[in-house]
């Protein structure tokens, strides 16, 4: 397996390689200190399987490199490792596609659970961030989602807004399917059908738009 990891700090860097050569005995792990030496790298082995990114380095704006990324290189999946612990830096980062956001506060169990995940086909959210209530004045979810959306919630079945909400708190697929005591592909076929209804296009999208309901998910269930 082959692994880019971009962050300025070789700690940081230092840190991930332990973990993933937990996760993975057979592991060719590639480095990056700036935005420029990772779009380099990947530039030259298109073959990376995962790319551990820091948002704040040399060269990476943010978000505009999380942009760049997904637009020069669609197929190498991204998980964004980060000091900002904030949903909108989350929710942001999931609508560049990105398939994981680990927080660097997080401990050594912790990041390998969430690795755990990616690696396994899963996506992996930080739910104690997701969870988090809203600060004073933050729009209501409600009013995040687009008002047709909001509508077509009630086409819902009661298990697939479940499977919304669980989604939604941050739970991966496996999760999601120990929570209702159901198969991962019975999960995977109502997460199909809640996209298909709310045309919602991917995963991502169904992430996005369950994390910005939160709560309202169920409450639309019961109105």
């Amino acid at each position: 397996m082959k692994v880019l990891i971009a962050d300025d700090h070789w700690v940081v860097r230092e840190s991930l390689k332990q973990v993933m050569r937990r996760l993975r005995k057979t592991l060719e792990v590639y480095e990056a200190e700036t935005f420029e030496e990772a779009a380099a790298t990947l530039a030259a082995h298109p073959d990376v399987d995962l790319m551990l990114v820091d948002l704040v380095m040399p060269g990476f704006d943010e978000f505009e490199g999380l942009r760049r990324l997904r637009a020069d290189f669609p197929d190498v999946p991204v998980v964004v490792i980060s000091v900002h612990e904030d949903v909108e830096y989350v929710l942001r980062s999931v609508e560049q596609g990105v398939i994981g956001y680990i927080p660097k506060s997080s401990d050594g169990e912790q990041i390998e659970r969430a690795l755990e995940r990616v690696l396994a086909g899963e996506v992996s959210f930080p739910r104690r961030i997701i969870e988090r209530s809203a600060p004073a004045g933050a729009p209501k979810p409600a009013e995040i989602a687009p008002p047709h959306q909001a509508r077509s919630l009630h086409a819902l079945t009661g298990r697939e807004r479940d499977v919304l909400s669980l989604l939604g708190r941050g739970y991966s697929i496996k999760r999601i399917a120990e929570e209702l005591e159901l198969s991962s592909q019975t999960i995977r076929v109502h997460l199909g059908s809640v996209m298909k209804k709310l045309n919602l296009h991917d995963r991502s999208a169904a992430i996005h738009y369950a994390i910005s309901l939160g709560k309202d998910v169920v409450a639309a269930g019961r109105g």
